[in-house]
């Protein structure tokens, strides 16, 4: 939970990552350094930042990366020579399996991955099979934390569709929400995208930092939404980063306004029974 009168600035970073691993990096360490020069001190970057093509298929299990990986490494150098927290989505290798992880991590300066997720809920949906190449993250206690006093939590793209994901995290003491995104453009997706995602922070008065893929694939929008449901700052469709102030007197003045995580009757359990994918 937020420390009294504690304030960062923090960036979405909106591109488009190929499958081009050192591009994709390049890309990152140009836009880390303008948001760290406009002030930022976290940046989040789009799900898949590490290899991405638009459609999956045998060539992910070779772009796959271990959580130490090269990626991470990289990562690790850029946060430790700008001073700056990075969240950034990759291809996880996982061990035994045909299948491959869609794992967040969050890399502090000087202290390598702090945090980590696997995306819950895969994207079988609007004519997609993301579970054929994904294996989905286990069911765990929320990893979060901390960066300029506030405390941050993790999820990704699709599972901004299930609010009990962004509720757990909240839950396990999360200021603010880090979630990149892929979020595939389609009739009325771009509205989708606002409205769930606006949704989450109104109902959990937190913020949610949201990082999309550019297009053409992507939607692109990227967005920064305060607990009042403000957009604080987005990006249109270009290759950009934008930047706003979080608080924690803005997330207390909201919740005295607006004390719905104290009045809900509520909680979250998981199901049962799971539904199957893959």
């Amino acid at each position: 939970m937020q420390t009294d009168g504690a304030e960062i600035a923090v960036a979405t970073a909106q591109f488009a990552p190929g499958n081009d691993a050192d591009a994709n990096l390049d890309a990152m360490g140009r836009l880390a350094k303008r948001a760290a020069a406009r002030g930022a001190r976290l940046i989040v970057f789009p799900e898949y930042s590490s290899w991405f093509t638009p459609t999956p298929g045998e060539e992910w299990l070779g772009a796959a990366q271990p959580v130490d990986g090269p990626f991470a490494a990289a990562l690790g150098e850029l946060a430790d020579a700008l001073g700056i927290h990075l969240v950034a989505g990759m291809i996880e290798r996982l061990e035994g399996q045909q299948r491959v992880g869609n794992t967040v991590l969050a890399i502090a300066p000087g202290g390598g991955v702090v945090a980590r997720y696997r995306k819950l809920h895969l994207y079988d949906a609007f004519g997609q099979r993301e579970s054929e190449w994904v294996a989905p993250g286990e069911i765990g206690e929320p990893q979060t934390f901390e960066a300029g006093g506030l405390r941050f939590g993790l999820q990704t793209c699709y599972d901004v569709r299930f609010p009990e994901v962004s509720r757990r995290i909240v839950d396990a003491g999360a200021d603010a929400i880090c979630m990149p995104a892929e979020w595939v453009r389609g009739p009325l997706k771009e509205a989708h995208w606002r409205t769930l995602t606006t949704a989450r922070a109104l109902e959990n008065t937190a913020y949610v930092i949201a990082a999309d893929h550019a297009p053409p694939v992507g939607a692109g929008n990227s967005m920064i939404v305060d607990p009042m449901g403000v957009e604080l700052a987005t990006i249109g469709e270009q290759e950009d980063v934008a930047v706003a102030w979080l608080s924690s007197e803005r997330i207390a003045a909201v919740r005295r306004l607006n004390p719905a995580l104290a009045l809900r009757r509520f909680a979250v359990t998981e199901r049962s029974t799971p539904p199957a994918q893959g």
